[in-house]
């Protein structure tokens, strides 16, 4: 446990992230958290902690939009004018960094650190972490987000057009093509737990996608104007949107209902969840973080605040970090937000400290382990249930198609014997020996059951027969 002070006011920060223990953020008596700066956080905190705030000062290729790897350890960030960088944020060892000499809208690591997507202004490219291009999709044009499915190796984009397309990286084959039929596609985001798509739309409608059906699986109006922004929380219980009506909605997707809404003085341009359920809106450039903002507690006073020089254009919290990456005008800013990493990790899927040997071994068995696009569906728990009638119907299709039934048991062939003993009545005999074995199992059975169930009621009236003697029964004759 760290307590600290800063010298011009006394402070008490607490910032410490046990395995057992997430703590956030305190100030003093009758002191909001959303007054202490970052600069006062970052002296109150250990050094390790404070070097996580810090400014990449791009103002010549900005506004940024920026993504972290799965394992927290790596950053990408791309700016709009075609300046792209991946770093070792934490380290700060830069890995590579290039101009694509046109408009970036998007960028989206893969599977691993190796590879990352970039959505340029005509088409999808693929690059490696030194940035050599490996792939031009030239069949995903115009898009404008991304996001990647981890377990099913699955990149979906939305684009310009109108569609929502998915591209299978481990094959490199597009899997489905959507015509949504819904305008410009530049609102999206990812249910964690189901993997269904969450797209926002420009008459305020939020739509879920798959990407086994052609039509939408839900379509839910959530705001008078235009849908700005949304996030959906790691459980794929809670969705929050923003909209152009200036309000910020918290709507429970398993039955589809609002939970509680608040109207914000600017709007909300961009939205981040956190691991541990810590909610950042960007308005304008002002940064704010709200705190259980998730179920049924309205929305209150905002948790930490900062305020950046440019308009903010993106919002990523790092895994298994205190740390708010943002993307804006004049750069990139890594913001301290105690409280909001996840602490424990699963070393056996995201390491953050893995080797490159246990990457080369992590990605065999993903690949290995890798989930169809055809299981994606609303209910992830449809999948350990059996459908019978679908089973019943197909049994009678095959039947259909073969002539007989392929889970029928084989007719009895009794063996030839030698020394005359194969005779054709010999057989004939040894075949009614077999004939009715099945119905005499049957008959077995159900005269087994019967006996068992007169027994029962046999004790039963016994029972009531011995329950209603009295002592006196003796002296009647």
């Amino acid at each position: 446990f760290m307590k600290g002070s800063t010298p011009k006011e006394e402070r008490s920060v607490h910032t410490h992230n046990c395995l057992s223990v997430i703590s956030f953020l305190e100030g003093d008596e009758d002191e909001d958290t959303n007054t202490i700066s970052q600069a006062d956080i970052a002296d109150a905190v250990d050094i390790t902690s404070g070097s996580k705030y810090f400014n990449l000062h791009l103002s010549q290729f900005g506004p940024y939009r920026l993504d972290y790897s799965r394992t927290g350890r790596n950053l990408l960030v791309g700016g709009k004018k075609g300046h792209v960088a991946c770093i070792d944020w934490q380290t700060k060892d830069l890995k590579c960094e290039m101009n694509v000499m046109e408009t970036v809208n998007d960028v989206k690591w893969l599977h691993t650190e190796a590879m990352f997507a970039v959505a340029q202004k005509r088409w999808l490219y693929i690059y490696d972490s030194k940035g050599v291009e490996l792939h031009c999709v030239k069949k995903f044009n115009d898009v404008l987000r991304m996001q990647f499915l981890p377990y099913h190796f699955l990149l979906a984009t939305a684009s310009a057009t109108g569609f929502l397309q998915y591209l299978d990286v481990s094959i490199g084959k597009e899997v489905a093509a959507i015509c949504t039929k819904m305008g410009r596609l530049d609102v999206m985001a990812q249910n964690p737990h189901n993997a269904v798509i969450h797209l926002g739309h420009p008459n305020g409608t939020v739509s879920l996608w798959s990407p086994n059906q052609k039509e939408s699986l839900v379509k839910m109006l959530c705001h008078r104007g235009a849908v700005r922004s949304l996030a959906v929380d790691k459980t794929g219980t809670y969705m929050v949107t923003s909209g152009l009506d200036r309000k910020l909605k918290v709507y429970d997707i398993r039955a589809f209902k609002p939970l509680h809404s608040c109207f914000l003085p600017a709007g909300a341009s961009c939205l981040s969840l956190s691991q541990r359920g810590l909610l950042s809106a960007a308005t304008g450039e002002i940064v704010q973080v709200y705190q259980n903002v998730l179920g049924s507690n309205p929305v209150s006073k905002p948790y930490m605040a900062h305020r950046l020089r440019g308009q903010i254009w993106g919002l990523a919290y790092c895994p298994f970090e205190d740390v708010l990456g943002i993307g804006h005008g004049e750069g990139f800013t890594s913001m301290i937000v105690p409280g909001a990493g996840e602490p424990n990790f699963d070393a056996l899927d995201t390491n953050p400290y893995r080797s490159h040997k246990q990457r080369q071994e992590w990605e065999v068995k993903a690949l290995l382990e890798k989930v169809q696009p055809e299981l994606i569906g609303l209910d992830p728990g449809q999948l350990s249930k059996v459908d019978q009638a679908s089973f019943e119907q197909r049994h009678k299709e095959q039947i259909e198609a073969l002539g007989f039934d392929p889970l029928a048991k084989d007719k009895f062939k009794p063996r030839t014997k030698k020394k005359g003993r194969s005779s054709a009545g010999a057989i004939e005999k040894r075949k009614r020996k077999v004939a009715h074995e099945d119905q005499r199992d049957e008959i077995r059975q159900s005269v087994q059951e019967r006996t068992e169930r007169e027994k029962e009621l046999k004790e039963k009236s016994n029972e009531k027969k011995l329950g209603n003697k009295s002592t006196l029964d003796r002296f009647r004759k």
